[in-house]
């Protein structure tokens, strides 16, 4: 074929961007849906953060059988999930069961790091680039940047730390390699939700630990189990209405909403209910708990205390304890973190805990990590200290619009979105699971967000047309919206939910604090409406 030809042609319908959750699902339903599909994978596996986050004890926290998908009943029944928040083996091997149970892997490319996403308007096409060794390119008709809210890693600046000698690991970019901890000095900066799982999962094999907190977080019980054969027969059994729930679901939890205020209830009642909110399961802390755990100062306060009472009650220690206690915010004023045994670890000798609040790291030198209160020597050093969250990958894609309208630049003021799916100026260019999406189980309302683009594909065909983008008013409309929802969420403006934990980067909303039904509804509205706040056309370059 002559480049002239070539230039004339769409080599895909759609092209996918990452492999995770999101770009798996994406992918089944373009071709579901008869269109031509390709997806692109930095990675050599399936998975995305599942792919990638592999450091021991890396698990769910969500119900292992609300993660997954729920497009194929023959799926459900065939795939048996051993534990209720399954880890990390046990979700990659999902994944491929998936790509290869559908027959999706001849459409991925593995070991291909997209650089650049250029529209061009005559042909109403992208053309996308990427790393593979072989320089390749392809031109696209619509490109959808599934590319997750969890992966691009973050690492502070500090000083010295590619002076280090010994080994340095995030747990984001984690080796398929086991990395041997046996009798090292380890070093694990960060307790978000990786830190506080791989805390445990290591302590006993390391000569020391050394835990760097900057911020304590609320920390209860993941409660974890093996999935029994009876629930595996009820959970087979009863499909359809899980499926249905799941569904509607404002959290994306099969979870109870409790229906009434936490002082309606006794002093007596409330410590009886939380104690069971203790042992129950992971966000049921959240989205089981008294309905104004969150917005009632007087509740929060009180769950707070019950949660202080515990972690002193486990931590010997007394000025350990007070360390792991959080000082600036109540229960939900962060993403709480879940985890087994975390407390109890503090009880060996062997591990220790650093505020770096109090003690600040001044720099990594070549044999360790220098604070104010001076040098300690390590062996390998994990930095368990999170993301860029919700924009930063998307912002890296080299994704340019009409005229050359840089992604990065017209979200450098927090992003501007539709539905969290779509942006004005971006025309055939959808990004499902990324920012102002909802809040609750990812895999929910990326999936509301898989099937609208889907649905919005087939539109753009049935009217025989070639390009669709959504209308600006539409834009301004959602997006403030989001931004102006942020007193309906617990989140405070200091939590990477705003891009807080990344220096330079502007504090905005990055979740959408309306929740998910009214991601729903407005979808169904648009639906309603035949597409009336997205734009149509046709190409002027004829094929």
């Amino acid at each position: 074929m002559s480049a002239a030809a070539r230039h004339k042609s769409t080599d895909v319908d759609v092209l996918i961007v990452g492999a995770g959750v999101t770009g798996i699902y994406q992918l089944y339903r373009a071709r579901e849906a008869g269109f031509s599909a390709l997806l692109l994978e930095a990675g050599d596996g399936v998975g995305g953060t599942w792919f990638w986050n592999r450091y021991p004890e890396a698990r769910f926290d969500s119900e292992s059988y609300t993660y997954g998908y729920l497009f194929s009943q023959e799926l459900w029944e065939e795939w048996e999930w051993s534990e209720r928040f399954a880890g990390q083996p046990e979700i990659e091997r999902y994944f491929n069961h998936v790509v290869d149970r559908f027959d999706l892997r001849r459409d991925i490319r593995f070991d291909t790091k997209v650089t650049s996403a250029v529209y061009d308007e005559p042909s109403g096409t992208w053309t996308v680039r990427a790393e593979d060794g072989h320089g390749s390119q392809w031109r696209a008709r619509f490109v959808v940047a599934a590319t997750g809210i969890l992966s691009v890693p973050f690492i502070p600046a500090i000083a010295g730390r590619g002076d280090f000698r010994g080994e340095q690991h995030h747990t984001g970019q984690w080796p398929k390699t086991p990395v041997d901890f046996r009798g090292k000095r380890v070093a694990l900066v960060g307790t978000g939700s990786s830190g506080v799982q791989i805390v445990p999962a290591i302590a006993d094999d390391v000569a020391e630990l050394t835990v760097y907190q900057k911020t304590a977080d609320w920390l209860t019980p993941l409660n974890n189990a093996p999935i029994t054969a009876d629930e595996q027969a009820e959970l087979k059994a009863n499909f359809d209405s899980i499926r249905a729930k799941l569904d509607r679901s404002p959290s994306g939890f099969l979870h109870r909403i409790t229906k009434r205020s936490g002082l309606d209830d006794t002093p007596e009642q409330r410590e009886e209910f939380y104690e069971q909110r203790w042992n129950g399961p992971v966000f049921t802390k959240l989205s089981e708990h008294y309905m104004d755990m969150t917005t009632n100062p007087v509740v929060n306060e009180e769950w707070c205390r019950f949660i202080e009472r515990k972690v002193r009650g486990i931590v010997k220690d007394p000025q350990t304890a007070d360390k792991l206690i959080p000082k600036d915010h109540g229960y939900g004023g962060r993403r709480p973190p879940f985890g087994t045994g975390y407390y109890e670890t503090y009880n060996k000798p062997n591990v220790s805990l650093v505020n770096l609040r109090e003690t600040p790291i001044t720099r990594i030198t070549e044999t360790g990590i220098e604070t104010a209160a001076g040098e300690r020597e390590f062996d390998v050093i994990i930095w368990a200290t999170g993301y860029d969250f919700g924009t930063g990958a998307l912002k890296r894609l080299g994704v340019r619009g009409r005229n050359g309208l840089a992604l990065e630049e017209y979200w450098a003021e927090g992003p501007r979105t539709y539905l969290g799916i779509t942006a004005s100026g971006f025309p055939n260019f959808f990004f499902p699971g990324g920012p102002h999406g909802a809040l609750g189980n990812n895999p929910r309302y990326s999936g509301d967000q898989v099937d609208f683009v889907t649905a919005a594909l087939v539109h753009t065909r049935e009217r025989g047309q070639d390009v669709i983008e959504t209308d600006p008013a539409a834009e301004e409309k959602w997006t403030d919206m989001v931004n102006g929802a942020g007193s309906q969420s617990s989140f405070l403006q200091s939590s990477y939910f705003y891009g807080a934990n990344i220096p330079g980067k502007k504090v905005a909303q990055l979740l959408n604090p309306t929740g998910r039904r009214t991601l729903q509804k407005m979808i169904a509205d648009v639906a309603e409406s035949d597409y009336s706040t997205f734009n149509f056309w046709k190409r002027s370059e004829s094929e």
